[in-house]
């Protein structure tokens, strides 16, 4: 029987080994086997490669410097971002290596911000990209397009796919969304140490409502509006089904899906297999960390807080979910947790007799007759500075995409109702942040404990430094993935999700003055170690751990792969 060209055996990352059957140029094209110059003269000569590379030998450590000053000098984020894929296409490990060697640097250009810029220029930009299309056109060809990306199927361990709808804050982009996908699993790599080989990017190509892309004779995607509605669902279904057939061990990670679709598919699916949603569950869970450090700062338990939310989509209602577990561990009876919210849309603050209610904002709704008592301009719609003058909220949280609407009337409006009031603009980027935190801190006369979704960096308010927490979901996502595959997880719990943001706080050293809420970017690898050992116990806690775990510090390390080149073993085609 013949051999297939290139075999890699990841079961073990810390000795990953790349059968080699094929020679000659065949392997250069190839990103997991090239290595380029770092071939030595041997492996040359056994792999008909002398003559095709350049005479000298260097190491894995000399190409970095050489490949970094190459990335550095190309002009634009968008240029680095393309720089950046075309070396993943051409050489896999260094491609990681120099990703988490420079995690901190080169997360804004292989995911947000720039990866915005990406999905919308991908048909004009294309060069080819990995991933795997399946359109609504032709649903018939998924378990033979997942056969042709993998045949293996113990060989995945995680399907991360998009219909593109709710990209960012940019909305439908159609097609382009696979690049979202690719950037999540950059990261999985690089934070958590997910083997490349062992996951799969996806768009479901369901057509688009985007007219800009419609119009365009570059667009690459299905020229159709957006499918919905029945046929939509029988789609998602067929998916579901195959990808679960194909990859039972498989953990299938939602990302971006718009929010009409995002909490109803979560629901759907969640107690029947391993599933996330990363907008819905990863948001809330990094959000919930960097609000229990906070908490412990305020020495008001959990249960007593009171929580306003900004922006009650997809994102925040996923943020208003987990909190409200948290006072559940606190004591609080969940029906009565509810109390303790305030939920906007973008008609306002959503009353029970609301207009446009979606069904997974209605628990969150305030009773008329409670808002009727109010000082407001017009019941109908009631405002964000009314609200807070009346409800008195401790922590406000923004997921709006609203820039600017935490005004120095509502932060000062809330200062005065709580000594150290918890403030959180997390909408992105930062052209659309509710508020920037050198004005929370102004406004609050240093007191507001802060986190935002875009990177501030350190802002000096009178003697004080204070480090602005990002609360980036690469802080969960990568951990919960690599828990949820250590022990072959048979479904994400809440439990799980809460256990990840647990960790993560636990991770916060919040009582020196100014300090983070979260941990640095820097430590991803750590944090992603430390979530994914809490995501895996609390799994087999509770019985659904397919694999046990028998030493779990050693369990989670062993499968953290490290972008080193692998251990060559050449074999004969015919093996």
């Amino acid at each position: 029987m013949r051999a297939p060209d290139f075999y890699l055996d990841t079961t073990d990352s810390r000795d990953v080994v790349l059968k080699v059957a094929t020679r000659g140029r065949q392997i250069l094209r190839n990103p997991i086997a090239n290595r380029g110059t770092a071939f030595t003269l041997a492996e040359r000569e056994l792999l008909d490669l002398s003559g095709l590379l350049p005479s000298r030998v260097i190491t894995i450590e000399e190409q970095l410097r050489r490949t970094y000053a190459q990335y550095s000098r190309s002009p634009s984020p968008l240029a680095k971002f393309i720089y950046l894929a075309q070396l993943r296409d051409r050489n896999e490990v260094l491609f990681y290596r120099l990703l988490s060697e420079n995690i901190e640097e080169l997360l804004p250009i292989i995911y947000t911000p720039t990866i915005g810029e990406a999905i919308e220029r991908f048909s004009h930009e294309y060069v080819g990209t990995r991933g795997l299309f399946l359109s609504i056109d032709r649903p018939d060809l998924i378990e033979q397009s997942l056969r042709n990306y993998v045949p293996d199927p113990d060989e995945i361990d995680l399907v991360v796919v998009t219909d593109s709808e709710g990209i960012l804050g940019i909305g439908d982009q159609g097609i382009g969304g696979i690049q979202i996908a690719n950037g999540k699993l950059s990261v999985y790599t690089a934070a958590a140490g997910i083997h490349p080989r062992r996951a799969i990017p996806i768009v479901l190509d369901v057509g688009t409502d985007n007219l800009g892309l419609l119009n365009s004779d570059l667009y690459l995607g299905e020229q159709h509006a957006r499918v919905r509605g029945e046929a939509y669902d029988d789609f998602i279904d067929a998916f579901v089904i195959a990808i679960t057939r194909q990859f039972p061990n498989a953990m299938l990670h939602w990302e971006d899906f718009g929010a009409g679709n995002a909490h109803r598919i979560l629901q759907r699916y969640a107690d029947s297999i391993c599933t996330f949603n990363d907008d819905i569950q990863g948001t809330a869970a990094v959000v919930l960390a960097a609000v229990l450090a906070a908490v412990r700062l305020t020495g008001v338990p959990m249960s007593q807080h009171r929580v306003l939310i900004y922006g009650a989509g997809t994102a925040g209602v996923g943020i208003a979910d987990i909190i409200r577990e948290a006072m559940a561990h606190d004591g609080l009876p969940a029906e009565q947790s509810y109390d303790q919210f305030y939920a906007f849309n973008s008609r306002g603050l959503i009353v029970d007799d609301s207009a446009g209610i979606r069904d997974f904002q209605r628990p969150y709704a305030r009773s008329r007759a409670e808002v009727d008592e109010w000082d407001v301009a017009n019941p109908a719609r009631i405002s964000l500075v009314e609200t807070v003058r009346a409800a008195k909220p401790t922590i406000l949280i923004g997921t709006s995409a609203q820039p600017g609407t935490f005004t120095a009337e509502v932060v000062q409006a809330m200062a005065e109702g709580c000594e150290r009031p918890i403030i959180m603009p997390l909408s992105n980027p930062t052209s659309r942040s509710e508020a920037h935190p050198n004005d929370l801190l102004e406004w609050t006369d240093g007191h507001a404990l802060i986190a935002t979704g875009s990177p501030y960096g350190t802002i000096r308010h009178g003697e004080v430094y204070h480090t602005i927490a990002q609360a980036n979901n690469a802080l969960i996502f990568p951990g919960l993935g690599l828990g949820v595959s250590v022990v072959r997880a048979t479904r994400v719990s809440n439990e799980m999700i809460y256990a990840a943001a647990a960790a993560l706080a636990g991770l916060v050293n919040e009582y020196r003055p100014g300090a983070s809420l979260l941990p640095s970017m820097n430590d991803l690898r750590l944090v992603s170690a430390t979530v994914a050992m809490a995501v895996a116990k609390t799994a087999e806690e509770q019985g659904l751990a397919r694999t046990p775990l028998n030493n779990p510090i050693n369990d989670i390390y062993q499968r953290m792969w490290k972008p080193e080149y692998p251990r060559l073993e050449v074999v004969n085609r015919d093996e």
